[in-house]
């Protein structure tokens, strides 16, 4: 069995599953191929995207605990504290054996989500009465800090917050993480095709995460005033959650959007700069087809219309920089200045 390219022998194992209403979801495999029970019925309740996150920092967990010797049913706080500092986490103290040896250890997010992942799993196995004593302990809290009061509806009321003892020291950050100036005009410059001088654009100008960028469709750009969803009077953008993207784009904030007289309507609501919106009509993005093949298509550029564009941008391909692109007829991208914005937003064969 390979899995992201290498062969895994003896191992316990993230299972892709593919539904045929074109969603993913994702379950942890035993060494003889049998289906992990605890982990599964964890993984089943949580929400989409999040549950191929905590697959994987859940499959090392396991794997950690047959390293170290000890099974869901009899590890315990101070051994849930040791496999952090394996992680990366400070501990004043020894852990035990190395774990991830040659790997870089985790940041700060990362060891947060690894937290949040093992918190929810000895929980949700203590509500199936499966080590009820670990359970207890992860169940903490602490006072409520001036911000929770300021998030909270009543904040005024608050007791009490929900605490993670596996979780590191929070950092203040005084700055926010910001590009320099001159980086925006570095990079356009460095490109050579207008799909990856969209993309440069639109990430900046419109403060979209990767994967809300490429699971955009025609029919969530409402580019023109007046847009028919009555939402905002500029030219704006919604932002979708859907689970059957082709190219596997999810968006991260779940808002509730729906589909009414032919117009997207809820989502996240983003406005869409002048830089975001092509000059004239022959390079904006078309309206919306009669048929519902709208998904929007980073594909390559100034494809003779003979030739398919082929499949859309997949987020790990827009993280990794512009690649070239050469199809088996010998057709390969153009330089800059070659191709117009229009020709980036391509219909694939996905539905609304």
């Amino acid at each position: 069995m390979r899995v992201g390219g290498r062969l895994v022998v003896g191992q316990l194992r993230v299972q892709e599953i593919a539904r045929g209403d074109g969603r993913v979801c994702y379950t942890i495999m035993d060494t003889d191929c049998t289906l992990v029970a605890e982990a599964d019925g964890f993984l089943r309740t949580c929400a989409a995207g999040t549950d191929r996150t905590y697959a994987y920092v859940l499959v090392d967990h396991l794997r950690w605990l047959r390293f170290a010797g000890v099974t869901v049913e009899s590890v315990s706080l101070e051994d849930l504290r040791h496999y952090m500092a394996a992680l990366g986490a400070h501990y004043p103290g020894p852990f035990g054996l190395p774990w991830r040896e040659g790997k870089r250890p985790y940041g700060h997010s990362a060891l947060k989500t690894a937290a949040a992942c093992l918190k929810g799993f000895y929980l949700h196995l203590g509500t199936h009465g499966v080590n009820p004593a670990l359970a207890e302990v992860l169940r903490t809290t602490r006072l409520p800090t001036r911000a929770d009061r300021r998030r909270a509806m009543l904040g005024h009321v608050l007791h009490s917050m929900p605490a993670n003892p596996l979780a590191p020291a929070e950092r203040v950050r005084r700055h926010p993480k910001m590009l320099p100036e001159d980086a925006r005009d570095l990079l356009l410059g460095a490109l050579s095709c207008a799909r990856d001088r969209m993309v440069v654009t639109w990430l900046a100008d419109g403060g979209f995460r990767i994967g809300e960028l490429c699971g955009l469709r025609l029919v969530d750009l409402h580019l023109r005033e007046q847009a028919a969803c009555g939402q905002c009077r500029g030219p704006h953008v919604h932002i979708c959650h859907r689970e059957n993207n082709t190219n596997r784009a999810r968006v991260k904030t779940k808002t509730p959007w729906t589909w009414q007289d032919n117009t997207v309507c809820g989502g996240t609501v983003r406005r869409a700069s002048p830089a975001m919106i092509p000059p004239t009509s022959n390079t904006s993005p078309p309206s919306t087809p009669p048929r519902p093949l709208t998904a929007c298509s980073w594909s390559a550029c100034t494809a003779p219309p003979e030739v398919s564009r082929g499949p859309p941008q997949r987020p790990a391909a827009c993280c990794a920089g512009p690649q070239p692109v050469v199809r088996s007829d010998g057709w390969s991208r153009t330089p800059a200045g070659t191709a117009s914005p229009q020709q980036c937003w391509t219909p694939h064969g996905a539905t609304r």
